[in-house]
């Protein structure tokens, strides 16, 4: 399906393609499949800004990221790339040798406005795992695997993806994971709450999470922009009466003063369905 974007996205790069596979969907494919979907540091750079592309463009209110191929959504910092890397090019450059503020393709960190899906189509490591840990919503194939092997490398998971893990599963849990590399197959990762629904195959998994992106995408983008930041907040602090206080003062007054909102009150004493404008939060 294509789609008329009001933004111009950032500029072409191979290794990741965009696509529209339902109205106000975006699809984020990551295109290594060579390389397991591992990725270097400019594609980090290249995903912050199709991300952040995302959250301005009107005419987009759901994300959905994924990887290409059958085997792998994306198995973590092309390490090949790392051990590969000049001194001297990344004293002038040294963008080479950090993520972007927003982390692990564009995801890791980030906060956002919209929501962001993981179409699991396969393994999930290290990085790729991150990623999956910052997404709003997760469908995992039932081949898929998540796991952070990076102190198997003599390294560390640092992309954001350890506290999270933390506050999801538990420190013993994610102590063994991040500590004993243990990794854990779909069905785990359900049980253990780090993902919304297994698909009912791999083939499947990707439109299902557009299916679940579609029945968002068809709700007022103000209000799931501001449900999605509430969310957050309280995900993020330790006091939940302090986060849902922080959203109610800062978003609550711009969503009920909003076209959407009267909109959807209007379409529900007429018995009609809503059309909903693009958010202005």
């Amino acid at each position: 399906m294509s789609s008329k974007t009001e933004l111009p996205p950032p500029s072409a790069d191979p290794s990741v393609l965009l696509s529209y596979p339902a109205p106000h969907v975006l699809l984020v494919t990551i295109n290594r499949v060579r390389q397991m979907n591992s990725i270097p540091m400019l594609v980090h750079w290249h995903l912050h800004r199709v991300f952040e592309w995302f959250d301005r463009e009107p005419t987009l209110r759901v994300a959905v990221i994924t990887g290409a191929g059958p085997k792998s959504f994306c198995a973590g910092q092309d390490l090949i790339e790392i051990g590969k890397r000049d001194p001297k090019e990344m004293e002038e450059k040294p963008y080479l040798a950090m993520h972007p503020p927003t982390g692990f393709a564009g995801v890791s960190r980030r906060l956002g406005k919209k929501p962001v899906i993981a179409a699991v189509n396969g393994f999930a490591l290290g990085g790729g795992f991150e990623i999956v840990l910052n997404c709003d919503m997760v469908v995992a194939s039932p081949t898929a695997t998540f796991g952070l092997p990076e102190a198997l490398r003599g390294i560390y998971a640092g992309a954001g993806g350890l506290p999270r893990l933390v506050r999801n599963v538990g420190l013993p849990l994610a102590s063994e994971i991040s500590m004993a590399a243990r990794t854990l197959s779909a069905k785990e990762a359900l049980q253990f709450q780090l993902i919304n629904h297994i698909s009912s195959s791999q083939d499947t998994c990707v439109p299902e999470a557009v299916k679940l992106a579609a029945k968002v995408a068809d709700i007022s983008p103000d209000s799931i922009v501001i449900t999605r930041a509430a969310l957050r907040e309280t995900w993020e602090t330790s006091s939940i009466e302090r986060a849902y206080q922080n959203i109610d003062d800062r978003m609550k007054r711009g969503l009920m003063e909003g076209e959407n909102s009267r909109e959807g009150l209007t379409a529900f004493r007429e018995k009609r369905k809503p059309v909903w404008k693009a958010s202005k939060l």
